[in-house]
């Protein structure tokens, strides 16, 4: 239909129309990426991190509270958080590729897991299986999350504890 238009238009005000659209589509277009892209992107996350959460087949009060916590974090809306809750096989498993991306990634569940208050045991094992979610190999799992969980309750900054995650073992 927009074809048809600009055929009865002169040449001049074809090249300006044509411009001034694909101008408005190229802005459009970048925003409308990145805003549904980074949303699509954290619905996966936190979809992963529910699949993680539901690996015994419940979800407790302390991996509620801190999804609730997380949705809040990511900016899911709640209509999303119950449709992730109820589907979240849907929801590919995007894992980090790099290590540094992956310990980004634990710095910032350790931070929450931490800020949550969830004591113990449960801490624990909270922060190993969001580790194993995050494709760290569970053998080395108690390590990670308990290196993990000292170093974010000693309020180290993000290179600090990529750092220090790095050169755990020498």
């Amino acid at each position: 239909m927009l074809i048809i238009i600009l055929i009865f238009i002169s040449t001049k005000s074809v090249i300006n129309i044509i411009f001034v659209i694909t101008k408005r589509i190229q802005l459009m277009s970048i925003s409308d990426l990145f805003d549904s892209g980074f949303k699509k992107r954290n619905e996966d996350h936190f979809a992963a991190i529910v699949r993680v959460a539901m690996s015994d087949g419940i979800i407790n009060g302390a991996e509620k509270a801190f999804l609730d916590r997380l949705a809040t974090n990511l900016n899911i809306s709640e209509l999303d958080y119950k449709q992730i809750l109820k589907d979240y096989n849907s929801h590919p498993i995007n894992p980090p590729l790099s290590y540094d991306m992956r310990l980004e990634r634990l710095y910032d569940l350790a931070r929450m897991v931490w800020a949550d208050h969830i004591e113990g045991n449960t801490q624990m094992k909270l922060l190993k299986k969001l580790s194993i979610g995050l494709g760290f190999k569970s053998e080395n799992t108690k390590y990670i999350t308990d290196k993990a969980l000292k170093l974010v309750h000693k309020d180290v900054d993000l290179d600090a504890f990529i750092e220090e995650m790095k050169t755990m073992n020498q």
